[in-house]
């Protein structure tokens, strides 16, 4: 078992169950998923480029990534149906556990100037979005084999009910909140 989830098996449930005043285990809010996006629009033509993306995201998730497709063409943009212009990875589990584990220990803190994550960047159901600007932050991928510099988007999805129940269990599981 991983060692974030087994810490919030341990310590962090029982703390969040005195504090949110919860009965039952099971509705104490806990990590759903995590999702993780890019866009490729610019390299959605070339394909040795757009294998090289793909290969640098999926190492940073840690597993195979899904290409996300347009609906409909653009004509100002050049894209035209079915187009890949993103590509995203789905963590669940173990995994999840894992890769925010890397996130708040190694990844985040590697970020220049870094004073923490925004607090308010969680919406109504308790989910929370994280913006990065550069992918070379992740010790998986190697300076010189990318192009360019792309960001990369990271929703972590909880089952809490509301802001406050999200970001006290993402605080209790060592998310780098900054100081107000």
């Amino acid at each position: 078992m991983n060692r974030l989830k087994q810490y919030y098996q341990e310590k962090i449930l029982a703390k969040l169950k005195q504090e949110l005043n919860i009965k039952n285990d099971l509705a104490v809010p806990r990590l759903k998923r995590i999702i993780i996006t890019m866009g490729i629009g610019d390299s959605c033509r070339d394909k040795g480029l757009r294998d090289k993306i793909v290969a640098y995201m999926s190492a940073i998730a840690g597993q195979k990534v899904q290409f996300c497709q347009t609906k409909r063409s653009i004509a100002e943009f050049g894209i035209r149906q079915g187009d890949s212009v993103g590509i995203k990875a789905t963590l669940r589990g173990e995994r999840a556990y894992e890769f925010l584990d890397k996130l708040c220990s190694i990844v985040l803190p590697r970020v220049r100037d870094f004073q923490g994550v925004k607090a308010n960047a969680f919406d109504q159901n308790g989910n929370y979005n994280l913006a990065l600007k550069e992918q070379i932050i992740f010790p998986e991928v190697d300076y010189d084999k990318i192009d360019r510099i792309r960001g990369l988007q990271i929703t972590i999805n909880t089952t809490a009910k509301n802001k406050e129940e999200a970001y006290l269990l993402l605080k209790e599981l060592g998310m780098p909140f900054e100081k107000n």
